[in-house]
């Protein structure tokens, strides 16, 4: 064989090796970013919402067996954030509304849990509560006051917080949703609203499963 054509061949060994490789590494192409490969580790794993104590803006404690049987739709906010977390409260709103009322309550409960327990006492979380009309109940607004049991929560759900040295936190966003035996079924793009009120009614009725 010339050497033009080892060296051919060699290049192409190369490259299929590395095809495979990638392929391999990215689930078939489909994490192309660290964010979608996070989120296809999340698909893989279904984790379970780990033991911790939630109090709301009601100044209740209980742990998250209190919604045992129903859906949790939930996301992860801080109430001193102004960019994101405002919009993220908005946006799951609007998907409570969407949601058939017969289901609220019954079937699917919302809830949104700060990751700055420090600050968002009580009074902070009602005052949350009222600027997105939540009514405390069927969407409850909730911090997680032991530093550890919070930490293990985002790690098990791959929430990244960062503290950005001013006061806030640079953090990735997104609505989850945990199913009756509180496993993460779908981790769903806060942006697209009327897709993820379509996806939540859709598991709600029986017609479509999670992840």
């Amino acid at each position: 064989m010339k050497k033009p054509q080892k060296q051919t061949i060699a290049i192409l060994i190369v490259f299929l090796f590395g095809f495979v490789l990638f392929f391999i590494g990215t689930d078939g192409f489909k994490a192309y970013t660290a964010e979608t490969a996070r989120l296809l580790q999340l698909e893989k794993e279904r984790p379970e919402f780990p033991q911790v104590t939630l109090e709301d803006s009601k100044g209740r404690n209980y742990t998250f067996n209190e919604f045992a049987g129903k859906y949790v739709m939930l996301t992860f906010v801080y109430t001193e954030c102004t960019d994101v977390c405002p919009q993220l409260e908005m946006n799951l709103a609007e998907v409570y509304n969407q949601i058939p009322k017969e289901y609220i309550g019954t079937d699917i409960v919302f809830l949104s849990i700060s990751f700055d327990p420090d600050r968002d006492d009580i009074e902070a979380l009602q005052k949350y509560s009222h600027f997105f009309n939540s009514d405390e109940e069927t969407w409850r607004m909730t911090r997680i006051e032991d530093k550890q049991e919070l930490q293990n929560l985002l790690d098990a759900f791959g929430v990244i917080v960062i503290p950005d040295n001013s006061g806030g936190f640079t953090h990735n966003s997104a609505f989850y949703l945990v199913d009756p035996e509180g496993k993460l079924v779908e981790v769903m793009d806060y942006t697209k609203t009327k897709e993820a009120a379509t996806k939540v009614h859709t598991i709600l009725t029986g017609e479509g499963e999670g992840m």
